[in-house]
């Protein structure tokens, strides 16, 4: 029986010629990140246990990002005390604000995490490190004490399901759209510890900022990752970022998946997912009479170059609605300075919008944005639980960038095509 590309890596970093799915292994870590919220409990336990070395001092990166530019006290000093472990520890990777980010869109961009790894990092959404091709999944603060210790994790060998699209994407649908399908079909439990493989000439066709989307959200459906394999346009994005050597993996022919679903992609639909759950997907056509307070752009999900260069087309010499506050977070700073060289913070700017540094923002309830309790918001985060961007009495509806932008004109859910055709 052959070996998914999940089983192939597993395999390969536990000294093993296979692994199958249920097994217990002990792997070799290729790489580990902590944020400002995750990193400090972690260096605590280090520090309980008179662990004055790490494994590898090029092989960890620190990103604060969750409460940066610091919020209050608390997270400034947060901040203070894992920049004060990274000076200490001589770690090569700590991002202070203006030089780094939100750690899912930094580390790919910066080459430090690559195809055929294990990454392990103290934020759910290590997962999206899965579209390079890398088996990427988060962990507790103390997991990661340990990784950061000895370079090395245990994992049980999880199920995979696969998920393959074939066609063309009709006009305005997304990668986003396609993650939000799936997690509305199988539910938020539906991937619970498996991984999710997504294939097909869809997928391959896709930009790696647009992988990188799908993998982001393969959490909210449970997944312990997910994952695409490599292909040429990993290759592209890679070859001239990445800082040491790399293995491109595939699945087997005759591997074994305990779930496949196939897709038309050509009858998609741009969705939006309404609160409180990522699953509860509807049609951006089902959708438009909701109307929103506020609109947030960006985020690990969808804060890079290619989704504010979407937004931008469809605000470019038009203002938004009057009545609403509309959020830009590029992803990183190298993102931010591109969106200015190119014209789309002016246009983002002459629109109406607020531009902000490069992070998490009011993603998970943080600042630079939080909702009221009577605010309602179109985001292109990731989560809209209860509460999730402020008040437990606001609201969350999930959509892609055009979606997002195409709202921020009208005030309410907009499909892109009101607007712009």
């Amino acid at each position: 029986m052959g070996m998914t590309i999940t089983e192939k890596i597993l395999a390969a970093h536990a000294g093993k010629a296979s692994v199958q799915a249920g097994e217990l292994v002990e792997c070799n870590v290729d790489f580990v990140m902590g944020n400002d919220v995750t990193a400090p409990i972690a260096i605590k336990r280090l520090r309980e246990n008179n662990i004055t070395e790490v494994f590898d001092k090029e092989r960890i990166a620190l990103v604060p990002s969750h409460f940066v530019p610091a919020k209050d006290i608390n997270s400034a000093q947060q901040v203070q005390e894992v920049k004060d472990f990274a000076k200490e520890y001589d770690i090569k990777y700590f991002f202070e604000v203006g030089q780094g980010g939100i750690e899912h869109a930094l580390l790919p961009e910066r080459g430090l995490v690559l195809p055929g790894d294990i990454v392990i990092g103290a934020d759910s959404h290590t997962c999206t490190y899965g579209a390079l091709g890398a088996f990427s999944t988060g962990v507790g603060s103390t997991d990661l004490a340990y990784c950061m210790a000895t370079g090395m994790t245990w994992l049980k060998v999880p199920e995979t399901m696969k998920f393959v699209f074939h066609g063309e994407l009709p006009k305005w649908v997304s990668s986003k759209d396609i993650i939000l399908q799936i997690i509305g079909d199988i539910t938020v439990d539906g991937a619970l510890y498996r991984a999710m493989e997504f294939d097909g000439d869809t997928i391959h066709n896709l930009s790696m900022e647009a992988r990188m989307t799908i993998s982001n959200m393969a959490i909210e459906a449970g997944g312990k990752s997910g994952i695409i394999v490599p292909d040429e346009t990993t290759e592209e994005y890679v070859k001239s970022r990445a800082q040491r050597p790399y293995k491109f993996y595939n699945s087997d022919p005759d591997a074994k998946y305990c779930y496949v679903k196939e897709y038309d992609a050509t009858k998609l639909e741009p969705v939006v997912s309404w609160p409180f759950l990522p699953d509860n997907v509807h049609k951006v056509s089902e959708s438009t009479h909701v109307s929103v307070d506020q609109v947030i752009i960006g985020s690990c999900t969808n804060g890079r170059i290619e989704d504010l260069r979407i937004a931008a087309n469809i605000l470019k010499g038009r203002k938004v609605d009057k009545n609403l506050k509309v959020i830009i977070f590029p992803a990183t700073q190298s993102i931010w300075t591109m969106a200015l060289k190119e014209g789309l913070i002016e246009i983002f700017n002459d629109s109406g919008c607020i531009i902000s540094p490069a992070t998490c923002g009011p993603c998970l309830g943080g600042h630079m944005g939080i909702l009221s309790s009577k605010e309602t918001a179109i985001t292109t985060t990731n989560r809209n639980f209860v509460g999730r961007i402020g008040h437990p009495d606001s609201k969350a509806y999930l959509a892609s960038p055009a979606v997002a932008a195409a709202s921020a004109l009208t005030g309410r859910i907009t499909h892109p095509a009101e607007v712009m055709d």
